[in-house]
């Protein structure tokens, strides 16, 4: 039987959060090494549990949730969505604008399939969630990274994607809260995006899943409130970090704007979420109850709460480490820190996230596997408890020692 290979399609995807370092890190675990794992934003592991009310809500709904439901969503999950952006202002929203998928990355994939032929270009931030640029390429498109500037609290670099605005550019990407950067972006940058967007006919695509992870003054401003009628947007979220259910897998797009100028792509997108039959049903009986409910999110990122506090010591602490520079984070699970290439001159920094798993067992991610340009970046979750955050920033500052030694 002939060799058999992975479709050329892959041959631009990485995902690198789960990627050959995570096969590492399970290699040292069969060992018997305890490795800590700093790589992903999932609040199961760290303690953060569902609130109960959820739990309730699905096992009671569990004997009728047995059969295929509409492929959009069951009812009372789309109003619920619709009903939510409603009440931010977006009152035109209305259950047929919403589809629900199995978490947000399921829809971020069947969008970009129903909407991208081969060579179209999408614009998508850098450093980004690599979903973005891997389910882009594996659709048959270009993706195109404009730059956000560090120096500026990570804010996109708006000359910067008019710069690479082309006759096949179709779609702009806005990953607000940002990961893995950790920056809420203000009113004013909201709205700049957008007009871009309106003035080259680009469809907005706002990944918004960190929307109620936010510290202080952070204020989140739907980018949907700004593309009014005349600016297709498809807002991304879902419940996976603000409810602590990563594994239920509840998330939804709501799409706004000129919607008669989008109906073969709607087509397109109806015909993908008929293919998958239905998005998991039990999970779906979540976000009535969730977006209905009380926002436990409330007492985490407040202060004293874990999110918040969590978020600013692994800051404070990455900052205090020679060479070391965080921006800190407005909102979301993470910090992206900067190593001073003067300080520590990485040429590789998957090589260096490995020799830090290996000195130190702790797992990171790099920052090339956010599409970020150079090697000088990693990110890191902030969901451990504060003493077990303070044991790993002092392990990597011990690592860190000795490369500047």
């Amino acid at each position: 039987m002939r060799r058999i290979v992975q479709s050329k399609k892959l041959q631009h995807v990485r995902y690198d959060v789960r990627g050959p370092i995570l096969v590492e890190a399970h290699r040292l675990e069969a060992e018997g090494h305890k490795i800590l794992k700093l790589n992903i934003g999932n609040t199961a592991p760290f303690g953060f549990e569902a609130p109960e009310s959820i739990v309730a809500d699905i096992v009671h709904n569990l004997p009728d949730s047995q059969g295929y439901a509409d492929s959009k969503g069951i009812y009372s999950a789309r109003t619920a969505v619709a009903q939510y952006y409603q009440s931010r202002g977006l009152r035109e929203t209305s259950v047929e604008d919403v589809f629900i998928g199995n978490g947000v990355s399921e829809l971020i994939t069947m969008v970009l399939q129903a909407f991208i032929d081969d060579g179209n270009e999408v614009l998508v931030p850098a450093p980004d969630y690599p979903l973005w640029t891997g389910a882009v390429s594996l659709s048959g498109g270009t993706p195109v990274h404009y730059r956000c500037d560090e120096a500026d609290g990570w804010n996109p670099d708006l000359a910067d994607i008019e710069a690479k605005i082309t006759e096949n550019t179709h779609a702009l990407v806005i990953i607000n809260p940002n990961n893995p950067t950790g920056a809420v972006y203000s009113e004013e940058t909201v709205r700049a995006l957008v007009d871009i967007a309106r003035r080259h006919q680009l469809v907005v695509m706002a990944d918004e899943i960190y929307e109620k992870i936010l510290f202080d003054d952070a204020v989140h401003h739907h980018a949907a409130t700004f593309a009014g009628e005349d600016v297709l947007c498809l807002t991304f979220s879902g419940l996976s970090k603000a409810y602590r259910v990563c594994g239920y897998r509840a998330g939804w797009v709501m799409i706004s704007g000129p919607q008669h100028l989008a109906e073969d792509f709607l087509e397109g997108l109806t015909l993908l979420a008929n293919m998958r039959m239905c998005a998991n049903v039990p999970a779906q009986h979540a976000i009535q109850t969730a977006l209905g409910g009380y926002q436990s999110v409330t007492e985490l990122i407040g202060p004293g709460g874990r999110f918040r506090e969590q978020s600013k010591l692994a800051s404070r602490l990455l900052n205090d480490i020679p060479g070391v520079s965080c921006v800190e984070p407005r909102g979301a699970l993470y910090c992206f820190p900067r190593l001073d290439p003067e300080v520590y001159p990485i040429e590789s920094d998957e090589a260096f996230v490995l020799d830090l798993l290996r000195a130190k067992k702790i797992l990171v991610t790099h920052g090339t596997g956010f599409n970020w340009f150079e090697p000088d970046h990693f990110r890191l979750v902030t969901l451990p408890d504060e003493e077990t955050l303070t044991e790993a920033i002092g392990r990597i500052a011990e690592f860190l020692e000795t490369i500047r030694d």
